[in-house]
């Protein structure tokens, strides 16, 4: 497994590394790339369909600790992920507790769904062409607030999307569960989930800030599962104000102090 990634703005500037969700690629960031062009701005295209070893989150979180100690040297390190990708945000917060400075995790699965799992193999060799129908893929977009402008690129990536691949992916994803180092890590960390996202999503926030006192949680009122896609002014104000030590934008709800 190799990083596949984008770098853009300043090289020389503290970094922001923006890890995407799965169904989607480092596109999802383009909003935020454009709002911190005075950062040193890492994009990683996580790759599901790849090649060699199958992916796993602890297996890239390695591969993604590796890469950023021979890359930033000694600047200050953001970790922003969404999805999929707080789920390794978290993992490289448990495995390298002292690497990263600041972390914000938007909507992250960390309670297991072990029955989910066990149906997702047949469940996907029985659906395995919905991906392909456009019709189905706009509802997906719909969900995770794709706008019309993303669409066709959400969708010619979705198209490409393996099974085996998108069944190891869902299992990495349902079974996760928040590791125990994750206490350790010195990170400052921001925990998001949307309003009207599931239950099981809103128990893990909880459960993500009983386990590290350095976690700040909010509730982002009257969105789902996409935070990023859904508002993202106010996701880069949040962002930006999380990394300079500013108050959080009063839409918020804040969940602890």
């Amino acid at each position: 497994m190799s990083i596949d990634c984008e770098e853009y703005g300043d090289k020389s500037a503290p970094v922001i590394v923006f890890l995407h969700g799965g169904g989607v690629s480092g596109w999802m960031w383009d909003k935020q790339v454009a709002y911190f062009s005075n950062y040193h701005c890492i994009v990683p295209n996580i790759k599901i369909n790849g090649n060699g070893k199958p992916f796993s989150i602890s297996g890239y979180a390695e591969e993604l600790i590796s890469f950023l100690k021979g890359k930033v040297n000694e600047r200050k390190i953001t970790l922003v992920g969404f999805s999929l990708g707080a789920q390794i945000v978290i993992e490289i917060l448990s495995l390298a507790p002292n690497l990263i400075k600041k972390a914000i995790i938007n909507s992250a699965l960390v309670k297991p769904m072990p029955i989910t799992k066990l149906l997702i193999g047949p469940t996907i060799k029985l659906t395995s062409w919905l991906p392909k129908n456009k019709r189905f893929s706009k509802l997906q977009a719909k969900e995770l607030y794709i706008g019309e402008g993303y669409f066709e690129q959400y969708y010619k990536e979705t198209k490409k999307m393996k099974s085996k691949s998108i069944v190891k992916m869902l299992h990495e994803n349902l079974s996760y569960s928040l590791p125990s180092k994750f206490c350790h890590s010195k990170g400052k960390i921001l925990a998001t989930v949307g309003e009207k996202e599931k239950q099981i999503m809103k128990e893990s926030l909880y459960r993500i800030l009983e386990s590290n006192p350095c976690t700040k949680g909010v509730i982002i009122p009257h969105i789902g599962h996409g935070f990023p896609f859904a508002f993202p002014q106010l996701f880069n104000q949040t962002v930006e104000a999380w990394i300079l030590d500013r108050p959080l934008p009063g839409e918020l709800k804040i969940i602890n102090e």
